[in-house]
C-alpha cells in the first residue's frame, strides 16, 4: 500500500514539475489554433466570401448559423446529420469519424458521432414499429390468458404400488392373503 500511495506520489510530482516545461500529449493533440475559431458573424457579401473560403465551401453552400448571440460567430450551419450516413466505403482521411482533412466539423460533432445519434432514415415507419410492438405484446398477453383458463397437464394414471400396493404398509392383515392387483391387461 505504501509502495502504490509512493509512486502516485511520485507521478503527481513529476506532472506538477514538468508542467510548465512541457504540455500534456493530450493538451497538445487537441489544441485549436486561431483559424479554427470562428470570426465574427458575416455581414457584407464580401465577408460571407471569405467566411466560405476559410471553412472551404462554396458561397452557395456557406450558411452561417443565426446571429443570436450564442457565439457560433461566421461558423458554417451543416445539417443536422450523423456520421453514420456518410458512405462507409469512401476512403476518408479521418475513417473513424468519417472526415477529410480541412472538412468543416458540424458544430455539435460529438452528439452526431457514430457511436451517438443516428439520424439515418429508419426503413419502417413508426406506425408500422408501433403496430408491430403492440400486436406481439396483445398476442402474447392472449396466449398467456388461454393458458391461465385451460391449463394443460401431462396425463397420468393411477399411482402404482409394490407389494400388493403396500398392503401390510397400509395397515394390512398379515394373517390373510392380499387380493391379487394387475397393473395391466393382456
Amino acid at each position: 500500500m505504501a509502495v502504490a500511495r509512493t509512486g502516485v506520489l511520485g507521478v503527481q510530482w513529476l506532472q506538477r514539475a514538468s508542467w510548465n516545461m512541457m504540455p500534456l500529449g493530450a493538451r497538445t493533440a487537441s489544441h485549436m489554433t486561431k483559424d479554427m475559431f470562428p470570426g465574427p458573424y458575416p455581414r457584407t457579401p464580401e465577408e460571407r466570401a471569405a467566411a466560405a473560403k476559410k471553412y472551404n465551401m462554396r458561397v452557395e453552400d456557406y450558411e452561417p448559423y443565426p446571429d443570436d448571440g450564442m457565439g457560433y460567430g461566421d461558423y458554417p450551419k451543416l445539417p443536422d446529420r450523423s456520421q453514420h450516413e456518410r458512405d462507409p466505403w469512401y476512403s476518408w482521411d479521418q475513417p473513424d469519424l468519417r472526415l477529410n482533412w480541412g472538412e468543416p466539423m458540424h458544430w455539435h460533432l460529438d452528439m452526431f458521432n457514430r457511436n451517438r445519434v443516428d439520424t439515418s432514415p429508419i426503413p419502417v415507419s413508426w406506425n408500422v414499429m408501433c403496430m408491430q410492438l403492440f400486436g406481439f405484446l396483445a398476442f402474447m398477453i392472449f396466449m398467456c390468458w388461454v393458458g391461465e383458463v385451460y391449463p394443460v397437464y401431462q396425463p397420468v394414471g393411477p399411482k402404482q404400488y409394490p407389494y400388493n400396493n403396500l398392503y401390510l404398509e397400509r395397515g394390512g392383515d398379515p394373517s390373510k392373503e392380499p387380493e391379487r392387483v394387475v397393473h395391466y391387461e393382456i
